[in-house]
């Protein structure tokens, strides 16, 4: 569905249908932001629109793509770039994971997960970034990972990339109105296990609620926060992790992987 240009600010975020995203999606409508939600299931987007524009009384566009197509992918990119519509928050947070080992799996479908979680980054962050510093104001929050501290696959070397991109863009978009936050979730209570075929590790202790995630997240992006890292306890072991010897963190990662 679309809508009329309005007066309230506008928020994209991708992998809106569900988990995460879904939540953003939610929580920014709550604060009176107007969607457009960005996922590859129109069903499930519909029903996401549906949902926030009846409880907010908020207008949502739908755009369905696959961010692994970069055609798709520019589509987004064009809707985050459009001056007569602007973006005001944007949220990466497409992403997946996967059941397979990198050297098990195939590299196609290797290369598609790299896609998503690392170019599409890429190229709706620099969309944003231009249309934001030419306004001198935005925001752009690049969900990452705790993951991306340590040395386990594809996966957490995508999510790395993702920090540290998201670092050097907030230095230089520095005193242009315009920041950018790499949230860093650990273990979250969403669908993201189930649907990569993975079981739930870890204690209850380290699983984290999505709501309570997003809402810490949007407070750091208030204050204009580059890193969020949600939870005392990852709070605790990204500290740790980013002083100890890399030789220690690969060691304890091939244990985890055995």
């Amino acid at each position: 569905m679309t809508s009329q240009r309005t007066t309230r600010p506008t928020a994209l975020v991708t992998g809106a249908s569900a988990g995460i995203g879904h939540e953003f999606a939610r929580q920014l409508a709550a604060r009176g932001h107007d969607l457009v939600l960005v996922a590859r299931d129109r069903a499930r987007l519909d029903a996401v629109a549906a949902e926030l524009t009846s409880r907010y009384a908020v207008t949502a566009e739908v755009l369905v793509a696959d961010l692994s197509d970069r055609s798709a992918l520019q589509t987004v990119a064009d809707r985050v770039a459009d001056p007569e519509r602007p973006v005001d928050v944007l949220v990466n947070n497409a992403g997946y994971g996967q059941r397979r080992s990198f050297l098990r799996n195939d590299v196609a479908v290797e290369e598609a997960a790299f896609d998503v979680l690392t170019r599409a980054v890429l190229v709706l962050s620099h969309a944003a970034g231009v249309a934001m510093r030419g306004r001198g104001r935005g925001h752009i929050v690049n969900v990452s990972s705790v993951a991306g501290f340590i040395a386990s696959g594809s996966y957490s070397a995508a999510k790395a990339w993702v920090t540290t991109f998201s670092e050097g863009l907030a230095s230089e978009l520095a005193g242009s109105g315009v920041t950018v936050t790499a949230l860093c979730p650990g273990f979250t209570n969403t669908e993201f296990q189930q649907r990569a075929g993975i079981s739930k590790p870890g204690p209850d202790f380290m699983w984290l609620d999505p709501t309570k995630l997003v809402s810490d997240c949007l407070e750091d992006v208030d204050k204009g926060r580059v890193l969020s890292v949600p939870g005392l306890q990852y709070k605790a072991i990204v500290g740790l992790l980013r002083v100890a010897p890399r030789s220690v963190i690969r060691r304890r990662a091939r244990l985890v992987r055995r």
